[in-house]
């Protein structure tokens, strides 16, 4: 006997719906405008009747290739799928362009992670765990379905294209970084957070804020107390801004700048090597060999100096810090939070530091009871970072031009605090010539499979040394 599927969809256009109906796989369409709801979860197990059950989650119309539908349902028979989804297509503007998806994986926590617009689930595994919710959200009940799903059976990527829908914004990748710390999101976070939380717990993978080791900040002799470390790579236009506001520091302490030029093409490696010379005491350049380096890999360099501070501090090579007090209150927080690591706020602004009409970046879903198990749902912590040195020494930095410091947090946060300033501590300048501004979508895929990845390893080494104790 054919399976059958239930449709469930976010919205009300009427062809969506005909086209669906006609098609003898389908054994009922319903429309929600509240799909993500636990409400919403709970009446989708309810009316699902078929062996599985689609989600639509778009108010917008969704058309089919070809058999689209018989071969979502072949392919999770096969599979003993829980939950597939696949890529599509995305029209903009009356454009059609393709929108491959990646791959699911244990460490595909985000709660923005992109399945696009259709999800298909196993009925009976979908029936099992709305049974088992037991919260009542207003905005994670599907993020709180799909964690519960992906701990009955596998969750299947079809890397074939399948739909079309509308895409709805048309924001450049680097457009969207910021909007899970808009204030205005913060509700949305707060319950994102508890869902993931419980999720943790269930596949044992929570930390508890009472497990975290000390840090000797003064175990070691250092010359420095700090350093700012400054990676570049053709940034002939930003570099100078970055140096100057870093050797413009007030502090009560010896501190010093280094400069890490990855094979600067643009005149880049000319200008650092000119305020070098006029600042020799102070600024501290390395210029990489030709082999690859990345950015982690320049950390990597700063950070083995010998002449490295006792806390290595970011400024990018785009940015500028805040003030004259940046690196003081970075190493006044360390003593005074006794962390292993801290991350500050930001303002961004446009190159001409211009503020952007956005709220500071502080980055306030991280608490000290419970930031790193929440470090594992989003993309990132914050900056400014700064580092105790020793212990990022043993460490290092992955090789990779993106995601470095994430898999450096999240080691760090597994055994030790990180301690948190909520002060605007440095301008992040936005433009044309930053690195994530405009990705396309296979560099923005194979940026977010990477982060994954990175919470996968995390996740795996937390498990361990929980079932170990």
């Amino acid at each position: 006997m054919t399976d059958r599927i239930t449709c469930f969809l976010a919205t009300d256009d009427a062809s969506t719906a005909a086209h669906l109906r006609e098609n003898e796989l389908v054994d009922g369409v319903f429309f929600s405008a509240d799909l993500f709801s636990s409400g919403a979860m709970r009446m989708v197990a309810d009316k699902a009747t078929g062996a599985y059950t689609l989600v639509y989650n778009k108010p917008t119309r969704l058309r089919w290739v070809h058999y689209a539908l018989h071969r979502l349902l072949q392919i999770a028979r096969d599979t003993d799928a829980a939950m597939i989804y696949s890529d599509h297509f995305k029209m903009i503007d009356g454009e059609q362009t393709q929108a491959p998806v990646t791959y699911y994986q244990m460490g595909s926590l985000r709660d923005d992670f992109d399945f696009g617009s259709v999800l298909v689930f196993r009925t009976d595994i979908l029936k099992k765990a709305v049974a088992q919710m037991d919260a009542d959200y207003r905005y994670a009940g599907m993020y709180d379905l799909r964690l519960r799903v992906s701990r009955l059976g596998p969750v299947v990527h079809v890397n074939e294209f399948l739909y079309y829908d509308i895409e709805l914004d048309s924001r450049r990748f680097g457009e969207k970084l910021f909007d899970y710390v808009d204030p205005k999101n913060r509700a949305v976070q707060i319950e994102m957070e508890a869902a993931c939380t419980a999720h943790l717990k269930a596949i044992g993978g929570y930390l508890a804020p009472s497990s975290f080791c000390e840090v000797d900040l003064k175990s070691e002799p250092f010359a420095y107390e700090a350093s700012v470390v400054i990676p570049c790579r053709n940034r002939a236009r930003t570099i100078a801004a970055a140096i100057r506001s870093a050797l413009d520091q007030k502090t009560t302490f010896p501190y010093n700048v280094i400069v890490v030029d990855d094979n600067s093409t643009d005149g880049a490696a000319e200008i650092i090597a000119k305020l070098a010379a006029e600042n020799p005491d102070k600024l501290i350049y390395i210029a990489q060999d030709k082999t690859y380096h990345a950015i982690g890999g320049n950390w990597n360099a700063a950070l083995h100096h010998p002449r490295c501070g006792r806390f290595a501090l970011q400024l990018d090579s785009d940015d500028v810090y805040s003030g004259p007090d940046t690196v003081q209150k970075f190493v006044d927080a360390f003593y005074a939070q006794n962390c292993a690591m801290v991350i500050g706020s930001y303002q961004i602004t446009d190159i001409n530091l211009t503020p952007a009409p956005i709220a500071p970046i502080e980055h306030r879903e991280w608490t000290p009871d419970n930031g790193r198990n929440n470090a594992l749902r989003i993309n990132g912590l914050g900056a400014p970072r700064g580092f105790y040195t020793p212990l990022v020494r043993e460490m290092t930095f992955p090789t990779t031009k993106y995601g470095e410091d994430y898999a450096v947090a999240l080691r760090i946060c597994r055994h030790y605090r990180i301690g948190r300033i909520y002060d605007v501590m440095y301008f992040c300048r936005r433009w044309e010539g930053n690195s994530d501004a405009s990705l396309d979508v296979a560099t923005a895929n194979r940026y977010n499979t990477y982060k994954d990845r990175i919470r996968t390893w995390e996740l795996q080494a937390r498990i361990a040394e929980n079932s170990a104790r």
